[in-house]
């Protein structure tokens, strides 16, 4: 986790090993996902449904509130004995006390400030843990049961929270009711949210779901439905306190603000651990990066605190959804790797791990992110779209050198569907299955290819729904996987570890159809054709349209970049140019990636540490940004034409010369 600070390379990024949203309003929520049931025995699928039913009559609860707040709390899936961060169990994700979310007292003091104040309001409560009325001990004494058959019995844990539902709401003095607007306070107090900011926005997604309705088959296989009930009102929920002056967060977000110090750290003028700036005036805001922190919170705001190590703009708790701020959006942080990505995003760090995201990817750190990040992309007009709302294992490598250590978070088994769908921008096909573009789109529950090293070397992980492809050198399963010559320069071959992208695509990427043979769709990849399974009855892939680029006609090849730099006379006099080089891949003549905006070039120079924002240079050089592997990457506009992409198999694609933008 520590990093020494070494001496700045002109072009170069420290990057961090830790890495991650105004949603619409709750009324607002796109339409919910909903996937193809498994093929289990029908009675044996509706077991979860029935014991919802079975539940809500036993202890008198509306089964409405009963399946919603459930669906909050675990999206219905059940992790048989596997707990998450905060200690919960089940689809109803009841909390054993031992494994609650711990103390914040290790974390450290704020520059000006002692611990308290730096994390007053952050949700957790006096004593050392959240509160957590869902507690898996009492349940089990509500319901007679042993607390081991609550961790494994998924009908058991439904009871469970039946009754401490039930339990709630007697002890408001309020009557078991069937009218669920009864049940509000019930509702808000059942996460165990301290604060009332976020207990509010719980309770008022529970009640929307209600309103819309839902219907999921779970990781385990179950078919759980939710039928909709537009009639229920919310609550307007209490008066919200106010938040720090330096919050930018939309305001149904419980958000806090711990500050990332900006301090000259010795006398050769190295500094951390980020870069002051005046974003949108100097620099448009272009991309919101995603990142998970492979660390727990008190460890992420030591990180983020300490002037030697790299920096971000906020953090989310896994338990709760919580948010705290750490630079102004106008800043740059040290977050992606990549100066030149730096100084064009907002990076967003997700407590958690990439090989455990059944214990650290919860439902309610996906929504206040989705919030969030909805929020960023509306204040700063950034795209809704994969190739600006991206994870860290998407960033462009700025330099050949830099690619293998470049980070792969937040991993194969972040829910770039789920996401996207909370994003009220949902990934859905735009053109017919024989289109000349297509969009990596799995079917999460099911699609779980197998992986290795989530608990050692060469393990192989416990099966788990993924938004990740593999791609092979022909259309055969037993095919090599395509390998990743910037990534492994001395020649190892793609392996199939949780960690290894140099074989995959990512849902909600995009990329131009290199050919079809039967199940198997090819794709231009890294300057290669990749082929990946793409069955017509259980696809990874659907149609797109769009723009792709192309080299301009008598170009054998041209070079691919990982930043997009200005030419040398835009340089005033006496700064030192920024000289690029091309990265380790080739684009050669008849491949096309597709491409979703110009770029602009632009460099500014961060080797000394100033108090005042560093002037930006400014380039007349066009690029595009390209799909051109996982990473994304940049092509010059005058080496490529457009291509228009074919919506069917009829027609050739259209060419178009010269740059254009977004």
């Amino acid at each position: 986790m520590r990093r020494t600070v070494a001496p700045r390379v002109p072009g170069t990024q420290r990057t961090c090993r830790l890495t991650a949203c105004l949603i619409a309003t709750a009324a607002l929520l796109p339409p919910l996902l909903i996937l193809p049931a498994s093929g289990a025995d029908e009675a044996e699928d509706q077991r979860l449904q029935n014991a919802f039913t079975n539940a809500a009559r036993e202890f008198h609860v509306p089964s409405s509130v009963l399946l919603s707040v459930s669906y909050m709390q675990s999206r219905w899936d059940s992790h048989p004995g596997t707990p998450s961060v905060a200690g919960g169990y089940g689809p109803m994700h009841l909390v054993e006390a031992e494994g609650r979310a711990p103390s914040p007292a290790a974390a450290p003091a704020a520059p000006g400030g002692g611990t308290d104040s730096a994390l007053a309001g952050t949700g957790y409560a006096p004593g050392g843990h959240t509160v957590q009325p869902a507690d898996l001990e009492r349940a089990a004494r509500l319901i007679k049961v042993t607390p081991a058959e609550l961790r494994t019995d998924a009908v058991a844990n439904v009871r469970g929270g039946a009754a401490l539902l039930a339990a709630a709401q007697r002890h408001l003095g309020k009557p078991l009711s069937q009218d669920p607007e009864d049940w509000w306070q019930a509702v808000e107090r059942f996460p165990g949210t301290p604060d009332v900011t976020t207990a509010a926005t719980y309770a008022d997604d529970v009640f929307t779901l209600i309103r819309r309705g839902a219907h999921r088959t779970t990781a385990e296989g179950q078919d759980v439905t939710l039928p909709a009930s537009p009639g229920v009102r919310s609550n307007p929920g209490p008066q919200l306190p106010p938040r720090p002056k330096e919050v930018e967060c939309p305001p149904e977000l419980a958000c806090d603000w711990l500050a990332a110090p900006h301090v000259q750290i010795d006398e050769d003028g190295d500094y951390g651990n980020h870069d002051l700036a005046d974003r949108p005036r100097d620099q448009k805001i272009e991309y919101i990066v995603i990142h998970d922190t492979e660390a727990t919170l008190p460890n992420m705001f030591k990180t983020v605190q300490d002037p030697t190590e790299a920096s971000w703009h906020y953090s989310i708790r896994s338990a709760d959804g919580h948010v705290t701020q750490h630079i102004r959006t106008k800043d740059e942080a040290w977050h992606s790797g990549s100066q030149f990505v730096n100084a064009r995003s907002i990076g967003v760090e997700h407590e958690g791990f990439l090989a455990h995201p059944g214990a650290w990817y919860t439902e309610q750190m996906y929504r206040s992110s989705a919030r969030l990040v909805r929020f960023l992309a509306k204040k700063y007009d950034v795209p809704l779209d994969r190739q600006h709302v991206f994870g860290h294992d998407n960033v462009p490598a700025p330099t050949g050198d830099s690619i293998p250590e470049m980070h792969e978070d937040p991993g194969p088994f972040w829910d770039w569907r789920h996401y996207f769908d909370l994003l009220g921008a949902p990934l859905k096909a735009t053109a017919g299955p024989d289109s000349d573009m297509v969009m990596i789109l799995t079917d999460y529950a099911t699609h779980k290819p197998r992986y290795t090293g989530c608990d050692g070397p060469g393990k192989r992980c416990q099966p788990h729904g993924s938004s990740a492809v593999r791609l092979h050198t022909a259309p055969a399963d037993d095919a090599p996987l395509i390998q990743d010559p910037g990534r492994r320069p001395d020649g190892e071959e793609s392996t199939e570890d949780v960690s290894d992208l140099g074989s995959r695509v990512s849902t909600g990427q995009t990329f131009a159809v290199a050919g079809r043979s039967g199940e198997w769709t090819a794709i231009w990849f890294q300057g290669n054709k990749a082929w990946f399974k793409n069955p017509a009855d259980h696809p990874t892939a659907v149609g797109a349209s769009g723009r792709m680029v192309t080299p301009k006609a008598g170009l054998d090849e041209i070079p691919v970049y990982g930043r997009a730099l200005p030419e040398e006379e835009a340089y005033p006099e006496g700064m030192e140019e920024d000289t690029d080089t091309p990265l380790p891949y080739t684009l050669r003549a008849g491949q096309r990636y597709v491409t979703q905006a110009g770029v602009s070039s632009s460099y500014v120079d961060r080797s000394t540490f100033t108090d005042v924002p560093q002037p930006v240079v400014l380039g007349r050089e066009m690029y595009y940004e390209i799909q051109f592997g996982h990473r994304l990457a940049y092509v010059r506009a005058n080496d490529v034409d457009l291509v228009q992409a074919s919506t069917g198999s009829a027609g050739a694609p259209d060419q178009q010369s010269g740059p254009a933008g977004r």
